[in-house]
């Protein structure tokens, strides 16, 4: 728990696996902070074949902030069931009284030694008898572990959420609990004074600033940082934060000016990563979203990334673009309910809650193949998240035009500028951005 995680949002794209991995490398090079860059759900392809290409692994997964066991075990040694009370001794000495006990064998706890276990033992040996009174303390240690080992000790999963079991927990009269990995070996011990005041998880979020748009239980987690450029929806904090929202393209490019303005240089795989996010996030500087800091930062990025002994040395940023937009075009890669799940964002606004998801294709003729099932799923989706409506945004990323599938519209949206097509589809001539062009056109009329 003493790592700082910077993380991107639900449905990573490239921008947000990008952002977070360079913004954790500068953290850790100028500031000498732990930080790790992770994320909130499956990569997809796009990225998926960009991390391939750069031979970079895929940052730590993290579903949700809640707190797990992990976070709060204590690695005691251990004695076996055979072993002599004796030799658990000095284990009791230094952990404050207790003594896990594991079988040699199987490396699964057994339980533990406690001071209520030993006095128990002692209260059995003795009993009510006079001549029994007379026995000595080294007999006592002589006898195997097992004998003192309370076997009724709660065992919890290492990944198990302390707030799943938190009412079990207060319930229990034990205050130390053995804590085991998938398949039950022994990991630790855990304190209940600590489960009940785990640390919180820290994250710096970078690519998105809306709760809904984060991984689950944010409100447990240590919010430190938050870098974006999206619109505002953030959530609240305990104490002030560094917050970072401004008007460019892609998060890559807020990320690479902190690094140029530190004086740094990343190595050449990271540098790539950074174009791949940016030029991704920007359709190759063609985006209405791209403005010129944009621009210098790829530039600045290319000298890092297209070096003769780092991954991309015959790239450019036209042809590296190209390969890195191809990797995620396509309704032929990926199920239906991949493609309308796997690039998506959640809104509310008006009385309305829905979604846009947005899948890239090389040519707009592709829809027409797919468009009864991606509907289908589509609408499956709404109803699963219980939304008012859902519309998925297919976008030509040659063409620099969009068609829009929309499920359960509501009458407002039959005013949208965009023209209504034989199949049920609107044609967007020149939309190929849902947050710069698209969205605030369907804001316009449900907040009137």
């Amino acid at each position: 728990m003493s790592h700082t995680y910077v993380i991107g949002h639900i449905n990573p794209d490239t921008d947000s696996i990008a952002s977070a991995v360079g913004y954790a490398w500068l953290l850790r090079e100028r500031d000498g902070e732990d930080t790790l860059a992770a994320r909130a759900g499956p990569i997809n392809p796009q990225t998926t074949w960009i991390l391939k290409r750069l031979e970079i692994e895929a940052p730590t997964l993290l579903t949700d902030a809640s707190p797990r066991f992990e976070a709060v075990t204590r690695r005691y040694d251990t004695t076996f069931p055979d072993s002599p009370i004796g030799e658990a001794w000095p284990v009791i000495n230094r952990t404050g009284g207790v003594a896990p006990v594991v079988d040699e064998e199987t490396g699964k706890p057994v339980g533990m030694i406690t001071g209520v276990s030993l006095i128990k033992l002692i209260g059995k040996l003795i009993g009510p008898l006079p001549q029994q009174q007379e026995m000595r303390v080294a007999e006592i240690m002589e006898l195997p572990c097992s004998e003192a080992c309370d076997k009724s000790v709660p065992r919890f999963r290492a990944s198990t959420r302390i707030r799943d079991v938190i009412n079990r927990v207060l319930r229990e009269e034990h205050n130390d609990f053995l804590i085991v990995d998938e398949v039950g070996l022994y990991l630790g011990v855990s304190l209940q004074r600590d489960v009940l005041n785990p640390p919180r998880l820290r994250l710096i979020l970078v690519d998105h600033n809306e709760a809904a748009q984060a991984l689950g239980s944010i409100e447990e987690a240590e919010l430190i940082e938050i870098l974006d450029h999206h619109r505002l929806g953030n959530p609240s904090t305990r104490a002030p934060i560094r917050f970072s929202v401004d008007v460019v393209g892609s998060t890559c490019t807020l990320v690479t000016e902190r690094i140029r303005d530190a004086g740094l240089r990343p190595p050449p795989d990271i540098a790539g990563l950074l174009v791949a996010g940016l030029v991704a996030d920007t359709l190759i500087l063609n985006s209405p979203t791209t403005t010129d800091r944009d621009k210098e930062a790829v530039e600045t990025l290319s000298r890092w990334a297209f070096v003769q002994n780092g991954p991309l040395p015959d790239e450019t940023i036209e042809s590296f673009g190209v390969k890195v937009l191809e990797a995620g075009a396509g309704l032929s890669r990926a199920d239906p309910e991949d493609i309308v799940s796997t690039d998506i964002k959640m809104y509310e606004a008006g009385g309305y809650e829905f979604a846009i998801a947005q899948a890239e294709v090389t040519n707009l003729m592709q829809l027409d193949e797919h468009l009864g099932v991606l509907t289908e799923a589509l609408d499956n989706l709404r109803q699963q998240r219980g939304l008012d409506f859902a519309m998925l945004m297919v976008t030509d990323i040659v063409g620099d035009s969009s068609r829009l599938v929309t499920v359960n519209a509501p009458p407002i949206l039959d005013d949208l500028p965009y023209p209504l097509q034989s199949d049920s589809t609107r044609l967007a001539n020149g939309v190929v951005s849902r947050k710069k062009q698209l969205l605030p056109v369907i804001l316009s009329l449900l907040e009137v």
